[in-house]
């Protein structure tokens, strides 16, 4: 009996191990997937004046700071609201991005330093010359191939799970699988599409819901990802009837659609 004990206590060592060691891998991957998972088309308006619009009808102005769990509109000047209450920001949870209906960059509420930052980038942005279309498909080579990664890992923790050794190891720790996975998922936010990827840098027409009506805009496309498309020079109004003024939109993928070849 001291001898079989002698061995489980060795078997146990290297249990504690592994256990140690996949937690560790666990957190190093959910870190580094929490760092790059600002969606790009956000994080292009980001310290821009911008206007968000939301599904209730509801708008909030303010410099834009984004971040991989949300985002928030930091306000010119302190504010009370009915309740006498001071505020100084805004703050939209990931989760609840569901709500978003358009962010608009006005060009009229830009600082100059910020107006001669975006002429440069739709400069670049607008009928893309050889080398720029060149990077872009290398980036997307890259990230399909780190997609691809991914789905490994999960496909491997999947089977680590069912065997027999490894298995009683992670299935112990459930908890840190699953944030491990869903990071990893939530990381994936990249996602191509080829019917998009010919128009990048030249005018389409976008087709999205406002409110219950379904309008359209001609504007420069400028990215997209899987939860937002970008578009850049259109002409726009928040409340219908207003007169029209120059504007970047980003747009919900689940809201608008890129409709037409606009050139």
């Amino acid at each position: 009996m001291e001898m079989l004990a002698a061995y489980m206590a060795g078997v146990a060592i290297p249990y504690t191990a592994i256990t140690i060691i996949f937690i560790i891998l666990a957190t190093a991957i959910a870190a580094f997937a929490r760092k790059r998972s600002r969606d790009r088309c956000l994080r292009d308006f980001e310290q821009y004046m911008v206007t968000l619009e939301q599904t209730s009808g509801k708008t909030i102005w303010g410099r834009l700071r984004v971040e991989n769990t949300g985002l928030e509109l930091v306000y010119p000047e302190r504010r009370r609201d009915a309740e006498g209450h001071e505020e100084a920001s805004y703050i939209l949870y990931k989760y609840e991005f569901g709500n978003i209906a358009a962010v608009v960059r006005f060009h009229d509420e830009l600082s100059e330093v910020n107006r001669k930052n975006r002429e440069a980038q739709l400069k670049k942005i607008y009928h893309p010359g050889l080398e720029r279309r060149v990077r872009r498909r290398i980036r997307n080579v890259f990230r399909t191939v780190r997609d691809s990664v991914w789905e490994i890992v999960n496909v491997l923790i999947s089977q680590a799970k069912k065997a027999t050794v490894a298995g009683k190891v992670v299935a112990g720790q459930d908890k840190y699988v699953s944030q491990m996975q869903q990071e990893l998922i939530g990381s994936v936010g990249t996602a191509y599409e080829p019917l998009l990827e010919r128009y990048i840098g030249r005018r389409v027409v976008l087709e999205f819901l406002k409110g219950q009506k379904v309008v359209e805009h001609c504007g420069v496309l400028k990215d997209y990802t899987a939860d937002f498309v970008e578009v850049l020079d259109v002409d726009y109004a928040v409340v219908e009837g207003e007169v029209a003024r120059r504007a970047d939109l980003v747009v919900p993928r689940q809201r608008g659609v890129v409709r037409h070849l606009g050139e």
